[in-house]
């Protein structure tokens, strides 16, 4: 894991420049820094290094190859480079290595097999910059599932690249402005899809795609230039579905359970210490106890708890970790430890991001960082096998709805707004005990809420869209906009899937996951010099995933069914078996409490009108109604919240 920035100025190429753009990124590589640049073309690239494979100065970056041609910046980890530099020596190529980084390797295979050959044989996370001295071409390219990010963009007539903007801010020539078109994506989806960033003219390179960049002839034709796709989830769903495994389920389990201790293994190579995020959850303890399963030593394993309940998993996180035998650290947040760090999410986070499960993610992040420099997290298993609550609703909520009158419809809108969401959460809790499991809902106020507002829509894309947005009109709330075309809005994106559900899970894992999970995963980490590793992303768990059929994955109202088997064969059932719980924090109390000043000040009526960016009616109403406790708008201000923070600072 590491930082890479770089820049094309023709004429101008300058590598103290590109340092000092570096060093605005130096948490993500704090352990080596490099830059190269070329006066002549104009290119100059800078990295910086957190050592993970092959610790000595081989691994050093920006690396050369060994005939000169390419020259390289790399961030990510290639957990299959061993195998591909056997293939590279099977195949008659001779090449002398110098160490054992897979930054080498991946020099070696595009000397061979060029940018696209390599890039389709690469399993791991990556983001990169490569300049080709021989075509005077430079390459952009980023890992298939997002979990690396890669911004770019011209400002006049100079490229800027770099994992995070910060990076590319440090150049003189940027003066990009807030996009407010941007801004009204993060209101309906607390982050910024990609392709966009919040600043005009920046883009965030799509996951799957590369672009090459001619950095000759006259600058118009380099910016010409697009991004191409070399690998497309959309298509690894369709091929899938057009391919189903056709075995008994526990013949899915055994594969699936191969597949996964396979990525796993992979994943655990590593030159420095290595653990995982543990919440006792399935996702997180499918992985670790497929880590035990083949280390000969305790795996080390991190959790945090809050004493608040409802917020809080670390009891079941060590119960499993005390089943499976691995070496547990937890670690209690006090309501203030939390609130620490809020004034530090700007900056970590450098473009508005307003997922509040933000701050847990940093504190897990810098508890493990004190033991390990590299943790595998259970992401992705959601949107693989079916895990989030709205799947279920698809079927249970979205099909009955559908062929109910339009007067019903509002009808039972109307019913379920006259309660306020904290009265259904009082009344939920009070009935808890007499409630069927399917009943024990987490949040059920806010569910309420969500119901409320898809019951009159048209068609599945808006019931998912619908539940997937906090700001519902965010045009209406951000001044002189119209809200842009998303992936979720385009219906030539969503793949052709055999029911609403998959639909559903295909659309996630290529927004909510890459940017939202993926996001808060890499920048809360890397801001502690962390590297973490994502292994039910592998695209061959990944593919095969969209080989099993729906009832593989939601069963009985409960989803992840496959997943499931596969750990109840390491971990008792009764340690698993309980309501999902996401990874957040009291948020809704905090904002009426602790917060409740800093919040003022930014929500501040004059403030709003004099930014320019908000109408400030609709946040004052609903800060209003939040304070009173009538409704809960704890994710649509902290929205706002997050973008008035990162304005303060940027």
């Amino acid at each position: 894991m590491c930082g890479i920035t770089g820049f094309w100025w023709p004429r101008k190429a300058d590598a103290n420049l590109a340092e000092r753009m570096a060093t605005r990124i130096i948490s993500r590589g704090p352990d080596d820094f490099g830059a190269w640049c070329s006066v002549q073309t104009g290119l100059a690239l800078a990295h910086r290094r957190l050592s993970i494979i092959d610790l000595s100065p081989a691994g050093h970056q920006p690396m050369l190859s060994p005939c000169g041609r390419y020259t390289l910046i790399f961030n990510g980890e290639i957990y299959n480079h061993l195998n591909l530099r056997h293939e590279l020596e099977s195949a008659g190529c001779e090449f002398v290595w110098r160490g054992h980084s897979d930054t080498e390797t991946l020099l070696a295979g595009i000397s061979v097999w060029g940018v696209q050959g390599t890039l389709g044989r690469l399993n791991g996370m990556f983001a990169f910059a490569l300049w080709d001295s021989a075509e005077k071409t430079l390459f952009l390219a980023r890992d298939r599932m997002g979990e690396k990010p890669l911004y770019w963009g011209w400002r006049d007539d100079v490229l800027l690249f770099g994992s995070e903007l910060k990076a590319l801010k440090a150049h003189p020539s940027f003066n990009a402005e807030i996009d407010r078109k941007s801004l009204t994506l993060l209101l309906r989806h607390c982050y910024i899809p990609a392709p966009y960033s919040i600043y005009q003219g920046i883009q965030k390179l799509m996951p799957g795609h590369f672009v090459q960049i001619p950095l000759h002839g006259d600058v118009a034709r380099s910016k010409d230039a697009q991004p191409e796709a070399y690998w497309q989830l959309n298509h690894a769903v369709e091929q899938g579905l057009a391919n189903p495994f056709r075995g008994s389920p526990d013949e899915a389990v055994g594969l699936l359970e191969s597949q996964l201790s396979a990525s796993i293994g992979e994943q655990m190579l590593a030159d420095v210490p290595l653990g995982a995020f543990l919440s006792g959850g399935v996702d997180s303890s499918t992985i670790v106890a497929l880590m035990q399963a083949q280390s000969e030593r305790p795996v080390r394993t991190f959790t945090i708890g809050f004493d608040q309940g409802g917020y809080n998993e670390a009891t079941h996180a060590k119960a499993v970790a005390g089943h499976l035998g691995t070496q547990h650290t937890e670690l209690y947040v006090r309501p203030e430890d939390a609130l620490a760090v809020i004034p530090k999410l700007p900056e970590m986070y450098c473009e508005p991001f307003s997922d509040s499960s933000q701050i847990p993610t940093f504190l897990v992040s810098q508890m493990a960082k004190q033991h390990v420099t590299v943790a595998l997290s259970g992401d992705g298993g959601d949107e693989l096998f079916g895990g989030y609550n709205r799947y279920m609703a698809a079927r249970k909520v979205w099909g009955p709805v559908q062929r109910l009158p339009v007067f019903a419809r509002h009808a039972a809108a109307g019913f379920l707004r006259s309660v306020s969401p904290a009265t259904w959460d009082k009344l939920f809790d009070w009935a808890r005990p007499v409630l069927p499991r399917r009943l024990q809902l987490s949040i059920p106020g806010e569910k309420a809420r969500k119901l409320a507002d898809v019951l009159a829509l048209s068609d599945g894309q808006a019931f998912y869209r619908q539940l997937t947005s906090h700001w519902t009109d965010p045009a209406k709330v951000v001044i002189g906009v119209t809200e842009p075309d998303t992936l979720l809005t385009t219906p030539a994106t969503w793949p052709e899937t055999d029911c609403l559900e998959h639909a559903m899970m295909a659309m996630d894992a290529q927004t909510y996951m890459a940017d939202d999970i993926l996001t808060k995963v890499d920048r809360a980490a890397m801001a502690t010099s962390l590297e973490t590793r994502v292994p039910m992303l592998d695209h061959r768990v990944v593919e095969l995933a969209w080989r099993m059929p729906l009832n593989l994955k939601i069963r009985e109202g409960q989803g992840k069914w496959l997943l499931r088997q596969v750990l109840y064969k390491h971990v008792p059932r009764d340690l698993i078996e309980r309501p999902k719980m996401g990874f957040g924090i009291p948020l809704d109390s905090w904002l009426r409490g602790p917060l409740r000043e800093w919040a003022e000040a930014l929500l501040d009526e004059s403030r709003l009108r004099s930014e320019g960016f908000f109408h400030p009616e609709p946040i004052r109403i609903m800060w209003a109604e939040h304070l009173s406790g009538k409704q809960n708008w704890q994710y649509h201000l902290w929205s706002v919240l997050m973008f008035q923070a990162w304005l303060d600072v940027n």
